[in-house]
């Protein structure tokens, strides 16, 4: 059986050892090893990477009680130097602590007990028994496990039997057969647990809440620690810092200024679409004087964009009972916006004149629209529909 030195010498991340078995496994090999620091997924702790003479494990996992190490190749001796993504550990020794940690403290302040746990690689989260924590809640929660990490309390880990476990309080007896891996943080929680963890609290560094999501009637609440939690920091530091230096505003006031930025874009929008309808109106009046007395009006524009084309559209349908087929370069778009006078179906007519050409599109009986490669196409179709519609004017 394995020596799991991820328990015996935790601080361990590179060292030798011996291949003690090999299969293959589809395009991969699966082996064992005399020791192994690489710890395996379980507890809701993700596996360990790293190398095995300079092989990259793939996958990590545990079936009873031995570990396997998934490889892309064998190595040509049984004989190999391991090494382990340190820095990965530590993260997921940080997170797991935490974990451990902000639960006990959510018992303690709310009675709301951890149902399920997940680390992933940006973010973790606990599925808590309760449907909501407000702002003080979290704020109290996030205070307090702060608090325990600052009086850097001593995390033991050790075994201890079936009838031995009966006499712990542990936050959840859990259903194992044989002797029960405990983590202890003195005074605070009792946990059974298969996860690596700190020595002490205080290495935890510090754990930032970040928002909470409803969950099957739980509440699944986000968080991040130790150096997560000092990176994203310094990422939301410099952001913010560069936006009070952009606006002149300190960060007190920046969320003012940005509130007050948008309700004048709001404001500015208003204006600028009251601008368009005036705008548009002028032009559906030009358009329909050159179309002299045809019941359909066509106009090429250079660098409309296609929702512009649709205000002038309706225009030239709502004041002058004439139907608009528009388009704009720009987008190498089309419109058409049906007159209710005219008895054809716009999307119907559209996709028959557009089987012979390269465009795409279609709409309703009343409005269609069609997208074109290029702009010559887009003025041949335009040309192919004239003359299509011809019976119709």
């Amino acid at each position: 059986m394995t020596i799991k030195l991820y328990y015996t010498s935790p601080s361990i991340t590179s060292w030798k050892t011996t291949i003690t078995s090999s299969q293959k496994d589809g395009d991969t090999y699966i082996v064992t090893l005399a020791e192994t620091a690489f710890y395996p997924e379980g507890g809701g702790q993700p596996s360990d990477c790293g190398t095995i003479e300079a092989i990259p494990v793939m996958d990590v996992f545990e079936e009873n009680g031995e570990v396997y190490h998934r490889l892309s190749s064998l190595p040509a001796s049984s004989s190999v130097h391991c090494e382990i993504d340190a820095q990965r550990r530590w993260d997921h020794t940080q997170q797991h602590s935490g974990q451990h940690l902000l639960s006990a403290v959510c018992i303690e302040l709310l009675d709301a007990h951890t149902k399920s746990f997940h680390l992933g690689r940006d973010i973790v989260s606990i599925d808590l028994d309760t449907p909501t924590l407000s702002e003080q809640q979290l704020l109290a929660i996030e205070d307090q496990a702060n608090m325990l990490i600052y009086n850097n309390i001593p995390i033991k880990t050790y075994y201890v039997s079936q009838e031995e476990a009966k006499k712990l309080p542990f936050r959840k007896l859990p259903e194992l057969d044989g002797d029960i891996r405990v983590v202890e943080i003195q005074g605070i929680d009792i946990s059974a647990c298969c996860g690596t963890h700190v020595s002490r609290t205080g290495e935890i560094g510090i754990i930032k809440l970040l928002k909470t999501e409803k969950h099957r009637g739980m509440t699944r609440l986000f968080f991040k620690c130790g150096r997560r939690a000092l990176d994203d920091y310094q990422t939301s530091h410099r952001l913010l810092t560069s936006l009070s230096q952009h606006f002149g505003a300190h960060r007190e006031m920046l969320a003012n200024v940005l509130y007050k930025l948008e309700a004048e874009n709001k404001e500015y929008q208003k204006q600028l679409q009251h601008m368009k309808q005036m705008m548009a109106r002028i032009e559906a009046e030009g358009i329909v004087q050159e179309a002299n007395d045809s019941s359909i009006v066509f106009r090429i524009y250079e660098d409309l964009p296609s929702k512009d084309l649709q205000i002038i559209a309706s225009e030239v349908v709502t004041h002058y009972q004439k139907t608009a087929i528009l388009a704009t370069k720009a987008e190498s778009r089309l419109i058409i916006v049906k007159s209710p006078s005219h008895s054809f179906h716009a999307g119907n007519v559209l996709k028959q004149q557009l089987e012979a050409t390269n465009g795409k599109g279609g709409g309703n009986d009343r409005q269609a629209q069609a997208v074109f490669p290029t702009n010559d196409e887009l003025i041949s179709f335009i040309q192919q529909l004239q003359n299509g519609l011809s019976t119709h004017t």
